[in-house]
C-alpha cells in the first residue's frame, strides 16, 4: 500500500520534476496519425504484471488538482497523498487489479529510450553548453524565458514522434506495492507546435500509441485513455522520455530535454530571481562545478551526500509552506500566521547553508559546520575515574585484572556509558553487537577498549544518523574494535580537531573512510580499512596523520557515473597548508583509484611539482624516484617500507582539483 515517504527513484527510472513557476501555459497541439512502431518490440524494456487499485476518475478540475500537487514533489521525495484523498480512499474501496478481463489486451513492453549523451559529457562541454549556448550571458530574471527558447528551437526539429511518458503512479492508483511500482510508464505519440508561452511549463498533447505498450503488464487500456482525457491529452513535456532510434533529429530532442531535466533539477534555485546576481552564469558554472566534484569524488562521499539531503530538504520544506499557504481559505488566524513564519524561517536557513556550499572558497576546504555542539564536561569534581563495564551480565572474571581500588560501573548499553563518561575514563566492551549515537559526540579524553577478538566486537552505525563516530576531543583512543557503518553518510571516523587513536581496529565503511578535517590528528595502527566510497584515509590541509602497519584496500567504491576521473583511494591529502603524514609499515592495495593521491587545488603548484618530478627524464621515460622523494619532503609526507600494489590507476600521483 502507499504511505508514507517513498523509496528513492533512479534517475533513469522516472522523474516527475516539473519547473513550472510562472503559470500554466504550454505546448498543445491536436493529435496526428501514428506513427510505425512494429520495429520496436526488439529490445524492449521488462514488463510484469502489478497488484494495484486504480484510482476513480474524478472529472477535470478533481485530476488537475491532483496533478499540480504531484508535479510540486518529484516521485523520489513524495511524502503520501493528501487528507482529502485518503478520506476518499477510506469512503470507497476499490478492487485490487491483479489480472485483466479476457476482453483487455496485455501491454507490450517498452521500447528503450534514447540514452542521455549528458552523461559522458566533461565539465568543460557541460558549461560551455548551459553557458555560452543555453543562458548566453542572461540574468537570473530571464533564465526561463532562455530555457524555453532553447527547447522550443530543438522541438522544431520533429512535429511527432514516439515517446515514453513517466509519471507518478499516484495518478493512476490508489493501493499498490511501491516497491513494485516505481513509475507509470506509458508510449505515446507526441505532437509539437511552436512556443505558444514564455513558459518554462511545457506541456505537449499526447495520445497512446501501437502498440499499447506499459511497465505495467496489467493496466486497462481504458484506465489511461480515460485519465489522458481528464487531463485533456496534455502532459508536461519534461514527463516524456523520445524513444530510443537512428533519427539524429530524436537525439537532439532528447538532448535538449536532459538538459532542461538537469537545470531545473541541479542548477536553478527557487531565489534566483528573487536576488540580483551580477554574473548568473558564473553561478551556474560554480553549480556545475559542484555537481561535477560531487560525481568524480572530489567532494568526499559523505560530503556530497550531506548536501543532497539539504537540497531535498530544502525543496520538501517549500512545498510544505505552499501546501500550507493554499490550505488556508480566508484571513490566517494568529496560529496559522506563526505557523507559516516558523516553515518561512527553515527554508530562509536551508536556502544559506545551500548558498554557502556554492561557495567554493568555503567548499574547497570541506564540511562547514561542526559536528559537534555539546561541550566538554571535563573531570569529575572529586578527581576519581571510573571504569565502565558494557556487558549484559558482568562476572568476576571480567573485573579479575584490573586494580583492587578501580571504580566500576556496569552498563547493558554503550550509549548510556558513553554518556556516563569524564575525563579520564574508560569504557571496556566484551564481545556483543553494539550501536551508540553518542560515538559522534565524543568531547571527552576518554579510552574505548574491546576485551577479546576485534571481530567479535561489534559496533555499528545508527542507519538514520548522518555521523558514527566523530571527535573534538584533545586525545581519544580506540582500541581492538570493529566499527561497521550502515546506512550513515558521513566518513566511518571524522577527528573534527584534537587527537585520535585507533589501535588493532576494522573499519569496514559505506561512506568515506577516516576524515582528519583541518588543524586535527590522527594515529592509526595495526588497523584495517576497507568498502570506502572515496578514499579509506582523507587528509584535509593542516591536518596530521601518522599510519603504521595498517591494511587499507578496497576503497573507492564511488558509485558515480565517471569512475575514470576520480583519483580517490588509499590516502588522499589535500593540500595548502599541506597535512603531515607519516606513513610506515603499510599495505595499500586493491584500490579503485592510487594508493596515495596528492590534491593540488591550484595549477601553479602541479606544474612545480611536476617539473620536479619529470626533471632530467626523456619523454616517456619513468619518474626519478629520488625527485617524487623531494616533492614528498616538501609536502611534509614521509613514507617508510609501505607496500603499495595492485591499486588501478597506480601507486602515488600529485594531481589538481
Amino acid at each position: 500500500m502507499a504511505s508514507g515517504a517513498r523509496a528513492p527513484v533512479s534517475e533513469d527510472s522516472v522523474r516527475t520534476v516539473s519547473p513550472g513557476r510562472r503559470g500554466e501555459k504550454g505546448l498543445a497541439a491536436p493529435t496526428g496519425a501514428s506513427v510505425a512502431v512494429g520495429a520496436l518490440k526488439s529490445a524492449a524494456s521488462p514488463v510484469r504484471s502489478v497488484v494495484a487499485s486504480p484510482r476513480p476518475m474524478k472529472g477535470k478540475a478533481g485530476r488537475e488538482a491532483a496533478r499540480r500537487r504531484l508535479q510540486l514533489l518529484p516521485a523520489s521525495q513524495a511524502e503520501g497523498r493528501d487528507e482529502g484523498a485518503e478520506d476518499e480512499d477510506e469512503e470507497e474501496e476499490e478492487p485490487l487489479l491483479t489480472v485483466l478481463e479476457e476482453e483487455e489486451e496485455e501491454a507490450q513492453p517498452l521500447p528503450p529510450v534514447c540514452v542521455s549523451p549528458m552523461r559522458g559529457m566533461w565539465r568543460d562541454e557541460k558549461v560551455a553548453l548551459y553557458c555560452d549556448e543555453v543562458l548566453q550571458g542572461c540574468k537570473a530574471e530571464d533564465a526561463d524565458e532562455a530555457m524555453s527558447k532553447y527547447l522550443s528551437e530543438k522541438l522544431k526539429l520533429k512535429d511527432k514522434w514516439l515517446g515514453v511518458w513517466k509519471t507518478n503512479p499516484e495518478l493512476f492508483f490508489v493501493k499498490y506495492e511501491e516497491a513494485s511500482i516505481p513509475f507509470v510508464g506509458i508510449l505515446v505519440e507526441v505532437t509539437c507546435k511552436p512556443r505558444q508561452s514564455s513558459s518554462s511549463c511545457f506541456k505537449v498533447t499526447v495520445s497512446v500509441a501501437e502498440p499499447f505498450s506499459s511497465n505495467i503488464a496489467n493496466i486497462p487500456r481504458n484506465l489511461v485513455n480515460g485519465i489522458l482525457e481528464e487531463l485533456e491529452h496534455s502532459v508536461p513535456l519534461l514527463e516524456v522520455y523520445p524513444v530510443e532510434g537512428r533519427d539524429s533529429d530524436i537525439r537532439d530532442i532528447a538532448l535538449a530535454l536532459e538538459v532542461v531535466r538537469f537545470f531545473y533539477d541541479f542548477l536553478w534555485r527557487d531565489w534566483d530571481d528573487e536576488e540580483s546576481c551580477e554574473n548568473y552564469t558564473a553561478l551556474i558554472e560554480e553549480r556545475i562545478n559542484l555537481w561535477c566534484d560531487i560525481q568524480d569524488g572530489t567532494i568526499p562521499g559523505p560530503i556530497a551526500q550531506r548536501f543532497k539531503k539539504t537540497l531535498a530538504k530544502y525543496k520538501n520544506k517549500r512545498v510544505e509552506l505552499i501546501e500550507y499557504q493554499s490550505n488556508i481559505k480566508e484571513d490566517p488566524s494568529a496560529a496559522e500566521a506563526v505557523e507559516c513564519w516558523k516553515k518561512y524561517y527553515e527554508i530562509v536557513m536551508l536556502c544559506g547553508l545551500l548558498k554557502i556550499w556554492e561557495d567554493l572558497r568555503l567548499r574547497v576546504h570541506g564540511p562547514f559546520f561542526p559536528r559537534i555542539l555539546r561541550r566538554r564536561k571535563g573531570k569529575r569534581d572529586f578527581g576519581k575515574t571510573i571504569t565502565h563495564i558494557v556487558a549484559k551480565v558482568m562476572t568476576t572474571d571480567m573485573v579479575k585484572d584490573l586494580s583492587s581500588d578501580t571504580l566500576l560501573q556496569q552498563h547493558d548499553d554503550l550509549d548510556l556509558a558513553l554518556d556516563s563518561c569524564y575525563s579520564g575514563d574508560t569504557v571496556v566492551i566484551f564481545p556483543g553487537e553494539y550501536q551508540a549515537v553518542n560515538l559522534a559526540l565524543l568531547t571527552d579524553d576518554i579510552i574505548i577498549k574491546g576485551v577479546g577478538k576485534r571481530e567479535e566486537i561489534m559496533i555499528t552505525s545508527e542507519p538514520s544518523h548522518d555521523s558514527f563516530v566523530v571527535s573534538k576531543a584533545d586525545n581519544v583512543k580506540l582500541m581492538h574494535l570493529s566499527l561497521i557503518q550502515q546506512g550513515t553518510v558521513d566518513g566511518i571516523v571524522v577527528v573534527e580537531s584534537g587527537h585520535m587513536t585507533l589501535e588493532n581496529c576494522i573499519l569496514k565503511c559505506e561512506g568515506t573512510g577516516v576524515c582528519v578535517l583541518t588543524g586535527a590528528a590522527l594515529t592509526i595502527t595495526d588497523s584495517e580499512i576497507t568498502g570506502a566510497q572515496g578514499a579509506g584515509v582523507e587528509l584535509y590541509p593542516g591536518s596530521i596523520a601518522i599510519l603504521e602497519r595498517n591494511e587499507i584496500h578496497h576503497c573507492n567504491n564511488l558509485r558515480t557515473s565517471d569512475n575514470s576521473k576520480s583519483t580517490l583511494g588509499g590516502v588522499n591529502m589535500k593540500v595548502l597548508p599541506a597535512p603531515k603524514l607519516k606513513m610506515t609499515n603499510n599495505h595499500i592495495y586493491n584500490n579503485n583509484g592510487y594508493g596515495v593521491s596528492i590534491l593540488q587545488p591550484t595549477e601553479q603548484f602541479f606544474i612545480v611539482a611536476e617539473a620536479a618530478l619529470n626533471k632530467g627524464a626523456a619523454s616517456g621515460d619513468k619518474k626519478d624516484d629520488s625527485m617524487l622523494s623531494r616533492v614528498m619532503q616538501n609536502l611534509n609526507l614521509e613514507m617508510n617500507n609501505n607496500k603499495i600494489e595492485a591499486n588501478l590507476k597506480g601507486d602515488i600521483r600529485i594531481v589538481t582539483s
